[in-house]
């Protein structure tokens, strides 16, 4: 029995033991090696922030460009069907409907007998400025007339981006073709 009592004391020491070495043999995290996770950590945001920043600016020029293009088929579709808007009655001869722009704004306008009737005003974000091309207003005449262009001449308002210096254009055809 004396055998069995001393085998079981020193099994019990060695189980005692295993659970202290591994209990006191857990290996964490050094500061330095935090530190080093942290700084990759960082570098790599910053530089996602930067590539998302230059994203965000150039597509707010596009999509304002975009928006410029909308408008100017809305003024010529309008053009096209010879629909007069309100407040131009029926003894008025509807001309055409313009787009005016400004460099920090445009509006579209339909002209009945002479005078201007808005139809709608935009003003643009604040650094995106516009360069105002000749003529202004751009005349969409009525029932497909064309345009005020020449034969040969294209009508192009360039957008800038203040700060980044990127620039859309937004060309309408003699024709009338807005690209």
């Amino acid at each position: 029995m004396e055998i069995s009592t001393q085998k079981n004391k020193l099994e019990g020491y060695t189980l005692i033991r295993t659970i202290r070495k591994n209990l006191f043999s857990v290996r964490g995290y050094t500061l330095i090696e935090i530190l080093v996770a942290l700084t990759i950590i960082g570098l790599l945001f910053g530089v996602g922030y930067a590539g998302f920043r230059d994203f965000s600016r150039r597509q707010a020029i596009a999509d304002a460009a975009k928006e410029i293009q909308g408008d100017l088929r809305l003024a010529q579709g309008e053009a096209i069907t010879g629909k007069k808007p309100e407040g131009c009655s029926d003894t008025k001869t509807l001309s055409g409907y313009g787009f005016r722009a400004d460099t920090s704004k445009y509006s579209i306008e339909a002209n009945c007998g002479g005078s201007v009737i808005i139809i709608k005003n935009v003003d643009l974000p604040p650094d995106i400025t516009l360069l105002t091309p000749t003529p202004n207003p751009l005349l969409f005449k009525v029932l497909g007339q064309g345009t005020n262009l020449g034969s040969d001449v294209n009508w192009t308002l360039t957008l800038t981006q203040t700060g980044t210096g990127n620039t859309v254009t937004v060309t309408v055809t003699a024709g009338g073709e807005v690209k």
